[in-house]
C-alpha cells in the first residue's frame, strides 16, 4: 500500500509539473495531452493493481501485476526511444540537406 501511495505522489508531482509547463507554454497542446493521458493511465493502473494481479493469475502467469506493469513500461520506453531516434535521424538529414544547399548557394 505504501508503494502505491508513493507512486501516486510521484505521479501527482509530474502532473503538477506538466500543468506548469503548459501554463508557461513550454510544451505544445498535443504533447500536453499525450503526457496527461500517460500519467492518468499510470495512476489508474497503480490504483487497480489487485485487479491486474487477478488478471495475470487468471492468464496463467506466475508474476505479479506490478511486474507486468514494469515490463510494459520498459517496452513503452524502448518504443519511445526508437521513435525519438527516428526523429533525430530525420532532423540530421534535414540539417545536412540545408547545409549542402547553403554551401552550393554561397559558391
Amino acid at each position: 500500500m505504501f508503494q502505491q501511495i508513493l507512486a501516486l505522489v510521484i505521479i501527482g508531482f509530474f502532473l503538477v509539473r506538466l500543468f506548469l509547463q503548459k501554463r508557461k507554454k513550454q510544451i505544445r497542446a498535443n504533447e500536453f495531452i499525450f503526457w496527461l493521458v500517460f500519467w492518468c493511465l499510470a495512476a489508474i493502473l497503480i490504483l487497480s493493481l489487485k485487479w491486474i494481479d487477478k488478471l495475470v493469475a487468471d492468464l496463467g502467469f506466475s508474476g505479479m501485476g506490478i511486474e507486468v506493469l514494469l515490463y510494459l513500461g520498459i517496452a513503452v520506453l524502448f518504443y519511445l526511444i526508437f521513435r525519438l531516434r527516428l526523429k533525430l535521424e530525420k532532423i540530421e538529414k534535414n540539417i545536412t540537406k540545408i547545409i549542402r544547399e547553403m554551401a552550393i548557394k554561397d559558391k
